[in-house]
């Protein structure tokens, strides 16, 4: 038997959307082809004949009914054609015959059929569970063994900027404090510390950040660490930090006599990169912190480190936020960085998750690069501690009050995130790369190979995600 072209090799077609337009002839479809080597689990085993995951399977497969919920706008069915020219075009005019979007089309060689193909196609689903029916009644005259598919089951991830206000569940700081705090016996910093929290909590999006008056002993503090941290960083940062600090100084009130409020700083990113501060209590999960990114959101803490030890902090405050993350989010490389690992977030899986933010935390926090052979911090932990900046990037002894050296790393996403690390000392590994934007490559090629049984497309200018697949998201809960 001849072979044709267009069926011979595995297809994986997925775009924001493949309309009747497409399908003016088989050739058009294929152009726009990617290729994979690999299939979800879900697809593994849906039936002999068409190869494709568990599902409805019957000639005529009957649709199930649907609320059509948001994330429940896409369907999936899988169904069998001959080798034959013309095939593959025919059973797609089903979808063009009634106005019907497809968005994503995979195949492979049908299990144990001679020269057959499988594909499945994800599409829109028809405003009616009639149309729907009639759509896939007819493909089963026109194709062989077709097959609704379940949606692929994922961990709960939000699809809108509004959702974020379901992601802020803190597990840890905010206004609960440890024995061994600075603040902890000291009733009035606490009072203040939960009015803070108590503030931010009640937050939505789309409103203005509420704005906070700090108090002599709370500005002194944030003096302190700011002029500790100004006289290093002409020495220790990388040039986008100390190109983007006297802007904010400029333009956001960012002094050592002011400490500046994140509504200014807010609107400063947007112009800038298109990121965003978003007001939180404490400490989040990785998956809820990271899914904010993909929506160019970074949540803030507002409360300060106790006034008694203005060089130390158990935790994240206002002064490692807006001294370390704030000013780096304005540049483009580290925002759209920053981007890439919150779109990989999106429904990954626990595994995924852990691995990203182990590289945020090489990175984000505790990345450096080169520049003109010296080593210079970009990453947010490093950038908001005075001993920590010194010690990772001074190529002399004593440095951050120790003789210690640390090893350094070529930057390796895939290496990094299985590397173990310290949470309450010096890193004893940093990770290094030759730039910034060599830093972003890296970790975007380190992005795409996360493995999802989707792809998402985010929408800047209404700010929201769409999927190429029909999935069903765990409820929130579930997911935690």
């Amino acid at each position: 038997m001849k072979r044709t072209h267009n069926l011979c090799r595995k297809v994986w077609i997925s775009c924001p959307r493949i309309s009747k337009r497409s399908l003016s002839s088989s050739s058009s479809l294929t152009s726009r082809r990617s290729f994979s080597s690999t299939s979800t689990a879900e697809e593994q085993d849906v039936g002999k004949a068409s190869g494709f995951g568990s599902g409805t399977h019957a000639k005529f497969a009957h649709v199930p009914e649907t609320s059509k919920k948001p994330h429940e706008s896409l369907a999936t069915c899988a169904f069998r054609v001959a080798d034959r020219p013309g095939a593959l075009e025919e059973a797609l005019k089903v979808f063009w015959k009634y106005d019907v979007n497809m968005t994503h089309i995979e195949s492979r060689p049908a299990q144990g059929s001679g020269f057959d193909y499988s594909f499945v196609v994800d599409f829109e689903r028809p405003d009616t569970e009639d149309v729907h029916q009639k759509l896939i009644d007819e493909l089963g005259k026109t194709a062989l063994d077709v097959t609704h598919l379940d949606p692929r089951v994922v961990p709960w991830f939000p699809r809108k900027q509004s959702d974020l206000d379901l992601c802020i569940k803190t597990l840890d700081a905010g206004a609960d404090l440890e024995s061994d705090h600075p603040g902890f016996n000291d009733q009035e910093y606490r009072k203040r510390r939960q009015m803070i929290c108590d503030l931010n909590a009640s937050y939505k999006t789309g409103t203005e950040i509420p704005r906070w008056e700090y108090t002599a002993d709370e500005t002194a503090t944030w003096g302190a660490v700011y002029r500790k941290l100004q006289s290093l960083f002409p020495k220790y940062a990388c040039k986008q930090y100390n190109y983007i600090l006297p802007l904010l100084e400029k333009n956001c009130g960012y002094a050592p006599d002011n400490i500046p409020q994140l509504e200014d700083i807010s609107q400063f990113l947007r112009e800038c990169t298109g990121f965003q501060l978003r007001p939180v209590s404490g400490l989040l999960s990785a998956r809820d912190f990271l899914n904010g990114l993909a929506f160019r959101t970074f949540f803030s803490t507002q409360y300060i480190r106790h006034h008694s030890m203005p060089l130390y902090t158990p935790e994240p405050d206002i002064c490692h936020e807006l001294m370390g993350h704030a000013p780096m989010f304005a540049d483009p490389d580290f925002a759209e960085f920053s981007h890439n690992v919150g779109l990989a977030s999106l429904g990954a899986s626990d595994d995924d998750i852990q691995r990203l933010a182990t590289c945020y935390w090489f990175s984000v926090e505790f990345g450096i690069c080169r520049e003109n052979g010296e080593k210079k911090a970009y990453g947010a932990g490093l950038l908001s501690s005075f001993g920590e900046l010194e010690y990772s990037c001074s190529p002399d002894r004593p440095a951050g009050g120790t003789d210690d050296m640390p090893e350094y790393r070529e930057w390796d996403p895939s290496a990094a995130a299985r590397q173990e690390y310290p949470i309450t000392t010096y890193q004893p590994i940093y990770y290094v790369s030759d730039s910034l934007e060599s830093a972003k490559d890296r970790m975007l090629e380190f992005c795409d190979s996360i493995h999802r049984p989707f792809s998402v497309r985010y929408h800047p200018y209404s700010n929201h995600i769409t999927v190429d697949r029909a999935v069903l998201k765990l409820e929130k809960e579930a997911s935690e």
